[in-house]
């Protein structure tokens, strides 16, 4: 049977009906399963139906309906005997959750089906229905049957019994495989063969994104009908086609500065279409972003775990560290030595999983509203009317999880709140990469050496920074800022007009450019030395210790921000006055001890431990200030007649050497001078360090932990670390540690079904309610 989808605008061509209808995304993706349902599997429209009523004694549902129900006959069917497979459908926005499969479980048991699937397109799952019982957790089988199988009763039961394996570690083999063609028929290194299939993951992507509309994949079949007509119209012997491929994808890719521009494929022909045909049965932009982002962590750890292993924090530990911060939504975070990601990635989800909670809490209270206590008394005619009100505003509040929709929250959460830069050009584009096949916010990624501001990173503009940056190496005295460190004019200019309140080309640019050409004196070359762009270079060279005070520059007052330390940075002698800077710039507020036994599977020989401050809030500052202020004046005076009296003393006698005019005396004099009020400095020096750290006083809670998730072979352990999460979250909460104002996200429905967003703080309203769907909707 021949029968194909056709768009029109907002309009689509339904099967089962045999019209055009226009459609939310949740009907625009059961017209696209049904027709795969009859190329793929051989049923007939006739043995299926659209929002079959099932049976549904539970108030606030309204009257249940299942989207897709296929029976074995058209004549079963029409007898309305039990359907053998109950299909619910998502929008393909929709992150499908461990609820949407337990309802998919009910439609189907309660319509007496054996299997149910769900489905948004991206992610398809299929479950066996326990009879008799509710499943204390649903039962994942490999397939359902097809048209052919359903009267196949040794078959069906096969099926019924076969449990599946998770796609992810189908699709983590499949890049190990690639990964393997690429080692063995052009003899790369594990890195350089990572890099080649990286360049062929972009390439597949934005073939995939400009044809989302066909869902044409590049497929290897695909790929030589596009190098054929390439070769029609240049020639054989011009540049090869998957050269060209390339070029196209770093054009596209040109803005995020990905790709060197001089860069290409480094592989074969051959190997690249072996690795494309492995890669074609997976849309990578259909593919669900559990599926390709576990698979492709798992694929990275595996390969850069040895030379690379700094690159990555172990996931206990980023765990922790973002749950211990809580990002909300709207706080801008970033991770100046991003390695493969791992910080930006744990903090997009975690704000992720925040918004679609809230979206489906919404849904709660609209289900709610439309199916109360009165909706059982109606007609059937006004209980089919409010339901279809219902999916209306569900299909509305579901354009607010499309990361594609430009007013959407998902997209506001990718674009405008996630940065972070990787001096590694290797790993700034495994970061982007990685962030991509976990649901994007990728585009705030650059290659750059974090301790410099670049494009949307610069200082004052975080709420949360988590990193780990690199330990024990120096920066040399003679690195020097130079012009290549200034942006392009063309950079200047997009980011200038996407950061307008920062008054960017001023207070950024500007900058950059005084540091570039510093004038060091006759013969020197121009250029301010690294090191003396920061207070602390004053006193060390090493990178960590460099990254804290860059850090804390990069956080907007009263930002917060966890940071990996070697735990020498916190109690070593020579590093005191580093730790006093810190200590005038920020709060402790947390400060954990983990075992070496979880970074040493990553490389690392220290022992680290994880440093939480907040940057003081302009009042806390100024308090501090004072406090400082007043106390250094106190103790000086305290000791300013000592002073005057050695200042007295020592006029009076260098009066005398000097009418004897005996200079080795007068210089022994001086020195002795020099020594005593040195003496006596340090005595003030140290009565006010304490002393305002008593009159700045606050608890530090100090945690030390043994079992933080991985052993030192890699293997997982016990995880204190989650236990002290939610037990720090109490104390903080409790201790106010920062401003949490209330934050709600309203959204009011006009008479005309409209559905508006209203975003409130402490109960004061941010702006106007707005509709966030209509324009990217038609």
């Amino acid at each position: 049977m021949a029968i194909e989808i056709k768009k029109n605008g907002n309009k689509i061509f339904a099967p089962l009906i045999g019209k055009e209808l226009i459609c939310t995304p949740e009907e625009e993706v059961r017209q696209e399963y049904i027709v795969h349902l009859v190329k793929q599997y051989g049923y007939s429209l006739d043995q299926m139906a659209q929002e079959v009523k099932v049976n549904n004694s539970k108030r606030g549902q309204g009257k249940a309906r299942a989207d897709i129900v296929i029976w074995k006959t058209k004549e079963d069917r029409n007898s309305d005997n039990s359907p053998i497979i109950v299909i619910e459908c998502k929008a393909e926005q929709i992150t499908i959750h461990e609820e949407d499969y337990y309802q998919g479980y009910n439609y189907a048991s309660w319509a007496g089906a054996d299997f149910f699937v769900t489905t948004n397109l991206k992610d398809t799952k299929f479950f066996r229905v326990v009879k008799g019982k509710m499943p204390k957790k649903l039962e994942e089988v490999a397939e359902i049957p097809n048209a052919t199988e359903l009267f196949d009763k040794k078959k069906i039961e096969e099926l019924l019994t076969k449990t599946k394996a998770f796609t992810r570690d189908e699709f983590s083999k499949l890049l190990f495989k690639c990964h393997n063609i690429i080692r063995n028929n052009d003899k790369l290194s594990p890195e350089a063969a990572f890099d080649e299939i990286s360049k062929i993951l972009f390439m597949k992507i934005r073939y995939e994104r400009e044809q989302a509309k066909t869902k044409a994949l590049f497929s290897r079949k695909e790929f030589e009908e596009l190098k054929a007509a390439y070769e029609k119209i240049t020639g054989k012997d011009s540049f090869p086609f998957y050269q060209h491929f390339f070029e196209k994808t770093k054009e596209v890719f040109k803005t995020e500065e990905i790709f060197d521009p001089n860069d290409s494929i480094k592989i074969r022909e051959t190997s690249f279409l072996q690795i494309v045909k492995e890669l074609e049965k997976y849309n990578l932009s259909d593919t669900s972003d559990d599926i390709k982002g576990i698979a492709f962590e798992e694929f990275l750890g595996r390969t850069f775990r040895g030379e690379l292993g700094q690159f990555f924090t172990p996931r206990t530990i980023v765990d922790y560290m973002v749950d211990v911060l809580d990002p909300e939504e709207g706080d801008v975070i970033c991770d100046p030595c991003c390695g493969s990601g791992g910080f930006l990635i744990k903090a997009f989800e975690y704000v992720r999983d925040k918004i679609e909670r809230e979206v489906q809490v919404q849904k709660e209270k609209i289900k709610e509203q439309y199916f109360g206590q009165e909706y059982d008394k109606l007609s059937e005619k006004k209980q089919e009317e409010l339901a279809k009100t219902v999916d209306d505003l569900f299909s509305k509040l579901n354009f607010e999880l499309d990361i594609h929709n430009p007013k959407g929250r998902l997209k506001t959460l990718s674009y405008d709140c996630i940065f972070g830069t990787d001096a590694n050009p290797r790993m700034a584009r495994t970061a982007k990469m990685n962030m991509i096949m976990h649901g994007d916010g990728h585009g705030g990624v650059h290659h750059h050496d974090g301790l410099l501001n670049v494009n949307g990173i610069f200082d004052g503009r975080f709420d949360v920074i988590l990193t780990n940056p690199p330990f024990g190496s120096r920066v040399n005295k003679t690195l020097k800022i130079t012009p290549s460190d200034i942006p392009s004019e063309e950079k200047v200019k997009f980011y200038e007009d996407r950061y307008k309140e920062y008054n960017y080309r001023e207070t950024v640019v500007k900058q950059i450019q005084e540091w570039a050409t510093y004038d060091n004196g006759p013969g020197k070359s121009r250029g301010k030395a690294l090191l003396d762009i920061f207070d602390v270079g004053a006193w060390s060279g090493l990178t960590e210790v460099l990254f804290m005070e860059r850090c804390l520059n990069l956080l907007k007052p009263g930002g917060r921000m966890g940071i990996v330390l070697p735990e020498g940075v916190l109690n070593n002698s020579a590093l005191q006055k580093i730790r006093e800077y810190i200590e005038g710039k920020a709060k402790l507020i947390n400060i954990t001890s983990i075992p070496q036994d979880v970074f040493i599977a990553s490389g690392a020989t220290v022992k680290p431990s994880l440093l939480f401050l907040k940057k003081f809030s302009e009042e806390e500052l100024a308090t501090y200030q004072k406090i400082t202020e007043d106390t250094t004046k106190e103790i000086k005076d305290k000791y300013q007649t000592k002073l005057d009296e050695l200042k007295t003393t020592f006029k009076k006698e260098e009066k005398k050497l000097k009418e004897s005019k005996s200079a080795k005396e007068l210089r022994e004099l001086k020195k002795k001078y020099t020594e005593d009020v040195k003496q006596i400095e340090d005595l003030i020096a140290a009565e006010i360090k304490p002393l305002v750290k008593e009159r700045f006083d606050y608890p530090i809670p100090v945690i030390e932990v043994e079992k933080a998730g991985i052993s030192s072979t890699g293997a997982p352990c016990e995880n204190e670390l989650e236990e002290v999460a939610v037990e720090f979250r109490a104390y903080r909460k409790k201790a106010q540690l920062w401003a949490e104002p209330k934050k709600e996200v309203q959204y009011p429905v006009d008479d005309e079904g409209n559905i508006s967003r209203l975003q409130l703080i402490d109960g004061n309203i941010l702006s106007e309610p707005e509709i966030f769907y209509e324009a990217y909707a038609h």
